[in-house]
Formats: C-alpha cells, sequence, structure tokens
C-alpha cells in the first residue's frame, strides 16, 4: 500500500473517511485518485496491481477531514480482497467509462458487491468517466443518471485527464458523508447530555446512512428511490 500527504495541513485531524474506488479495470479509477489526491496524470498508466490508497487532507465546515481513497484493480482475480477492501468504507466512487458500454453494463454488479460487504446505504458517487472523449460516446448521460436516481446515488461525469468535475466528485461525497456524521454526532451529543452522560463524538467509519436523503452538491444530484422528478 501507498498513501500520500499532498495537501494535509499540520493540525489535528477530526475525521478519517475511508473511501473505495469501484468498476472494470481500465475506466480511469488509478487516474482519477492521481488527480484528485495529487493533481497528476500519466498517460502511461498501467494496471493497479492489488490495491492501494492515498490521503488527502480538507476542510469542511471548519473541521479538518482526511480523506483516504482506496483503489483496486478491477480484473475478476482481485475479488478476493473484497472483503478487506470495503471494511470501513463510508463513501464510494463507483466508476464506469462513457466511451464503452460494457463498464457501465457492469456497473448494478458492482453495486450489487458493495452493498453486499459495505453499509447499503452507503453514500456512492456514479461516475462516468472520461468525458473528454466526447465524439467517442457510448452511454448517454441520460441513461446514467436515471441508474442513479433509480438506485439513490450521486452522478457526475468527469475527465481525469482535463480534471473536469474530479475535485466535485469526490468533494461531494465526502461533504456528504461529513453532514451524516456531524448530525448523528449532534444527536448522540443531546441524548448524552439529557441523560447526564459524557458525549461523545461517533467514529466515520460506524455511520449509517438514511436512504432517505436527497441532496445536490456541488452540481451533482442524489436522487432517492422513492421521489418523483
Amino acid at each position: 500500500m501507498s498513501s500520500n500527504m499532498y495537501g494535509d495541513f499540520n493540525q489535528k485531524i477530526d475525521y478519517v473517511f475511508k473511501v473505495v474506488l469501484i468498476g472494470d479495470s481500465a475506466v480511469g479509477k488509478s487516474q482519477l485518485l492521481a488527480r484528485f489526491s495529487r493533481n497528476e496524470f500519466s498517460l502511461d498508466s498501467k494496471a493497479t496491481i492489488g490495491v492501494e490508497f492515498q490521503t488527502r487532507t480538507l476542510v469542511i465546515d471548519h473541521k479538518t477531514v482526511k480523506a483516504q481513497i482506496w483503489d483496486t484493480a478491477g480484473q475478476e482475480r482481485y475479488r478476493a480482497v473484497t472483503s478487506a477492501y470495503y471494511r470501513g468504507a463510508v463513501g464510494a466512487m463507483l466508476v464506469y467509462d462513457m466511451t464503452k458500454r460494457q463498464t457501465f453494463d457492469h456497473v448494478a454488479r458492482w453495486l450489487e458487491e458493495l452493498r453486499g460487504h459495505a453499509d447499503k446505504n452507503i453514500v456512492v458517487m456514479l461516475v462516468g468517466n472520461k468525458s473528454d472523449l466526447g465524439s467517442l460516446r457510448s452511454v448517454p448521460e441520460e441513461d446514467a443518471r436515471e441508474f442513479a436516481q433509480r438506485e439513490g446515488l450521486f452522478f457526475l461525469e468527469t475527465s481525469a485527464l482535463d480534471s473536469t468535475n474530479v475535485e466535485p466528485a469526490f468533494l461531494t461525497v465526502l461533504t456528504e458523508i461529513y453532514r451524516i456524521v456531524a448530525r448523528k454526532a449532534l444527536v448522540a451529543n443531546d441524548e448524552h447530555a439529557f441523560a447526564g452522560g459524557e458525549s461523545s463524538l461517533l467514529k466515520g467509519t460506524n455511520i449509517v446512512v438514511p436512504g432517505q436523503e436527497a441532496v445536490d452538491g456541488g452540481g451533482a444530484k442524489r436522487f432517492s428511490c422513492c421521489s418523483s422528478t
């Protein structure tokens, strides 16, 4: 495993959020991670072997949040790492290549696997990567948007190459996780105060995300399964 401290601050960390990247191989997961964590892009990117993670620290609502972003190869032979890979994750970037229809067709299977190993209400961003190759598009934006609406996911199209929407995609997920954790911590503190006990902060790895929440942030929209649009 490797970690990168690009953008970290010399101050105490209030929260650590684990976010996993999932999707078929060659859809650009590692490139998205490199762009978000180090603002880099390599044309010679090779298939990721095994699992690695990068970190980036940012401030959300005056709190210091360390994002621990995990990346693994999409090939079937690495599926044995899934249990440990998903453990403790509170967010996920579900990535497909908008120029390769098959990678989008596999999104439902990846989501099923994610929900089988992580909390079923984990904060998920559906990411249509390689938007810079618009002339080669094989996945209509509306298809992905309808899937996101049906499954209650955020959705954005991104380009790791020219950095379009990479920052908003990650920040939308991290901000939503923070809102949920902060809300649950406030409720827990109120309950402890009422009972005369000591207040406690909830850890990011133990949250349960309310499935009915619908939030619009950073240009991305999260859809509730039962909302009318």
